[in-house]
């Protein structure tokens, strides 16, 4: 007697099956690499997408983020792939690096979709990557390059205003007169023409240390300085401000320059006055990092570096501490070596350690 063969049943598939994660492990794909591990709970170890070892059964399967989160559920690494070497940071880096030439080298700014379909990852693990490397997001980059071809094409004078926002990447009149305040501190054509226009009152004043040369736009307070003497501190504010109009201060100005004394000589006190702070992105960003460090206390480049997202930036960190214009307001002496050790300062080492010293005996 013939027996009727049984049609073959088909299991339905699992929900990692159903993950498009599941895909990248089966294809052992290299591109997936940092952007998710592998957990294995039959083996208790997790790996890298691309792993040689094994397939392991998808129901065994999950998925994390991080090497950090796999670990902390009791997984451990690897010794196959070696998910957490060098080579996947290097990986990360060069990632970054090829999405900064991008942006660079496009005409206008790329969308977040788009770079990482070029860098093969997705757009929310890119979007961390970059900023961890940078300091910044993507979107915040791309404007950052405008900003800096905008300014490049307005200080060369070779072309009109209108030639520099289509130039620069901005495809509206609008767009551009919108964002041209945070880029410039002034009007489009007055940075074309060096800053003329714009007029710096300043005057001088005396705390114990040393002399203090205060400037002011009609924004607010633009330019701090402290030194020894009046002519190197008023040639460094020209210096800074082109062919802005430099003008003394009259009367009422000598309340500003002491209300900035009394903060030298008081850090304790705070500073009412309203700022104009200009810089870059990523500046701005360091600069509002100092400015919540509390009196008395200090930080590392390196810790300034984390707290705005940018662990690997300790060097940008303490370039952008020496972009400073605003000496004591925005408090880089408060920023010092791995360690505690007080190093450089715009306004001399001396100064700098007196400072701390006046912080924490307040």
């Amino acid at each position: 007697m013939l027996r009727m063969q049984e049609a073959p049943t088909h299991r339905p598939a699992t929900s990692t099956q159903r993950d498009p994660r599941w895909r990248a492990v089966v294809a052992k794909d290299k591109r997936a690499d940092g952007t998710f591990f592998t957990c294995v709970r039959s083996t208790g170890i997790y790996c890298r997408p691309s792993c040689p070892a094994r397939l392991p059964k998808p129901e065994n399967v999950s998925f994390a983020e991080t090497w950090a989160e796999a670990e902390a559920r009791g997984f451990r690494a690897c010794k196959r792939c070696r998910p957490k070497d060098a080579g996947l940071a290097e990986r990360h880096a060069g990632i970054v690096a090829e999405v900064c030439r991008h942006i660079e080298e496009a005409e206008e700014a790329p969308k977040l979709d788009e770079l990482a379909e070029r860098a093969g990852v997705s757009p929310f693990h890119l979007h961390r990557l970059f900023k961890a490397a940078t300091g910044l997001t993507p979107k915040a980059y791309a404007s950052a390059e405008r900003a800096k071809r905008a300014r490049a094409e307005l200080a060369s004078g070779e072309g009109s205003v209108t030639s520099a926002i289509y130039g620069s990447g901005f495809n509206s009149n609008g767009r551009f007169y919108a964002a041209s305040d945070g880029m410039f501190g002034m009007t489009p054509s007055a940075f074309k023409a060096g800053g003329a226009g714009r007029t710096i009152r300043y005057a001088f004043g005396r705390s114990s240390l040393g002399r203090v040369l205060v400037g002011s736009s009609d924004r607010g307070v633009c330019f701090i300085a402290l030194g020894d003497d009046d002519d190197t501190l008023l040639a460094d504010l020209k210096g800074r401000f082109g062919k802005a109009e430099i003008l003394g201060g009259d009367g009422a100005y000598e309340d500003i320059v002491n209300q900035v004394v009394a903060s030298v000589e008081d850090p304790g006190r705070g500073f009412a006055l309203p700022l104009d702070i200009q810089g870059t992105a990523f500046q701005q960003r360091v600069w509002r990092a100092l400015r919540a460090i509390p009196l008395g206390e200090t930080a590392s480049y390196a810790e300034i570096a984390r707290a705005i997202g940018a662990p690997t930036s300790a060097r940008a960190v303490a370039q952008a501490c020496g972009a400073n214009k605003l000496a004591v307001v925005v408090p880089c002496h408060r920023v010092v070596r791995e360690g505690g050790a007080i190093s450089g300062y715009r306004w001399g080492v001396e100064r700098k350690r007196a400072l701390l010293e006046k912080e924490k005996a307040g």
